[in-house]
């Protein structure tokens, strides 16, 4: 059926219909589903969105295959031997494919067990604001939402279209080895690729055009992280001006100012893009901003009422975890009489790589910017016997409070269950109480939380 047909055909009817099946999408159609509604959820690729099928699912794999070979390597460390550490990419890829491909199974087996809720394949596209087509049929629906997620951004960069290059989707496809991967981009879905590869057995280099790695976060941190991954053999280029491409006859010839390197193989990963420049969304009258993320209020509704966007679209929240918020918010203002918010979530994210970051509210340098009297507190990882114990000392750990309030403003750790330890910080901010209560918590002996009471003692102003 054409789409003329299609506009001209009685459309199927439903209470709502959701754009995608990422993180907040097949939550949102069971809540739906629970509450007597019928829905329908459309998806164009692979049911779960980024974060089961190129995101977090495999690369948190890949990352855990990397840190088993290299403790393997550090054997001598804990008082074994292992001998030589070979690393066969095509297992390792073998068991990334299969935690994909169990967690897409188990959505599509969750959405199929309700009877209500209809999960159709296709691009779904509108033609009005309560309104969208699919496969040539037309579908209506009073509540719409959008979770369309994003992809990698890959600009044009001076000869990257006559080179092959891997982005995250394709990298985690890799079941091969690379000699020498070059990885443009050192932000966090960068980094994790460098070091897991270097681990597998790659020559790795990392090249980065702002002055320093993981710019977002206090130069403390980025000093730390990148010295991490040299301690490990990867090259990390900062102030990396005018990249260019070509072909070389080993892979690819990249090249900025002084620096030039020939990769087998690049990674790009300088960034995301919102996946909303083809669903048709001014026929709807839905606004985007400049960078193609669709514009949503507090309560994530777009400009047209009755149609929400959720999920990485919305730039509100580029994670798995706000995603799913994002859906907590919708379903408790919808279903349960609430007033949720977006302004009222703590931003928390991790950076996986060995050690990990975990980062809760904001940096030092955000918080400076308010103005507020401010406490600072920082201790090195050698100070908590857990790290001691398992032999990874690598890191930091600190916090910023408000002096006046005595509310935690933010913290990170960069360490050895830093990804775990932060909620401990992160849990105090979204229940805005005071630091001098976690200060009198009795944690366990031996954790890296346990030092976290301790930070906080030793929270004073700023040293001029």
């Amino acid at each position: 059926m054409t789409d003329t047909a299609a506009s001209i055909a009685s459309p199927r009817a439903f209470d709502a219909i959701i754009i995608g099946t990422g993180q907040a999408g097949p939550a949102l159609a069971g809540r739906l589903h629970a509450a007597g509604m019928r829905v329908a959820i459309i998806e164009r690729h692979f049911v779960g969105g980024t974060c089961v099928n190129t995101g977090c699912k495999p690369t948190k794999t890949l990352v855990a295959s990397a840190y088993a070979a290299h403790t393997a390597r550090r054997g001598a460390d804990y008082g074994f031997t292992t001998g030589p550490v070979s690393v066969d990419m095509g297992v390792v890829a073998a068991r990334a494919r299969k935690v994909i491909l169990d967690s897409r199974s188990s959505n599509e087996d969750w959405l199929g067990s309700m009877p209500n809720v209809t999960l159709i394949r296709g691009h779904a596209r509108f033609e009005g604001a309560d309104t969208v087509v699919v496969n040539g049929e037309r579908l209506t629906a009073p509540r719409i939402f959008i979770n369309v997620g994003g992809r990698a951004s890959v600009p044009d960069m001076p000869g990257l279209a006559e080179v092959p290059y891997l982005t995250n989707s394709s990298m985690v496809e890799l079941a091969t080895l690379p000699r020498h991967l070059v990885v443009v981009g050192g932000s966090y879905i960068g980094l994790e690729f460098a070091q897991m590869y270097r681990r597998f057995g790659a020559q790795v280099t990392v090249i980065e055009r702002s002055d320093r790695l993981i710019s977002r976060e206090d130069p403390d941190v980025s000093a730390a992280v990148r010295k991490i991954l040299e301690d490990e053999s990867i090259d990390v280029h900062t102030g990396a001006n005018e990249i260019t491409f070509k072909p070389h006859t080993d892979g690819v010839e990249i090249a900025a100012g002084s620096i030039s390197v020939t990769g087998s193989h690049v990674l790009i990963a300088i960034g995301r893009r919102p996946n909303t420049d083809d669903l048709g969304l001014e026929s709807a009258g839905i606004t985007k901003d400049q960078r193609g993320y669709i514009t949503v209020d507090d309560h994530l509704q777009t400009s047209v009422p009755g149609i929400w966007a959720l999920g990485d679209c919305n730039g509100r929240g580029a994670f798995t975890h706000t995603a799913y918020n994002d859906f907590e918010i919708v379903a408790a203002n919808l279903l349960d009489g609430e007033d949720r918010r977006v302004s009222q979530r703590v931003p928390g994210y991790a950076l996986y790589i060995d050690p990990p970051l975990g980062r809760a509210g904001m940096s030092d340098a955000e918080a400076a910017k308010t103005g507020r009297p401010l406490l600072f507190a920082k201790r090195a990882m050698t100070a908590v016997g857990r790290a001691v114990e398992k032999g990874e000392t690598k890191g930091f750990m600190k916090v910023v409070a408000d002096a006046e309030t005595r509310r935690i403003l933010g913290a990170a750790i960069l360490g050895t269950g830093g990804d775990e330890a932060i909620h401990g910080i992160l849990d105090m901010m979204s229940a805005d109480r005071p630091l001098d209560e976690l200060r009198w918590a009795v944690p366990i002996h031996p954790t890296v939380s346990e030092l976290i009471p301790t930070l906080l003692v030793d929270l004073a102003p700023a040293a001029d």
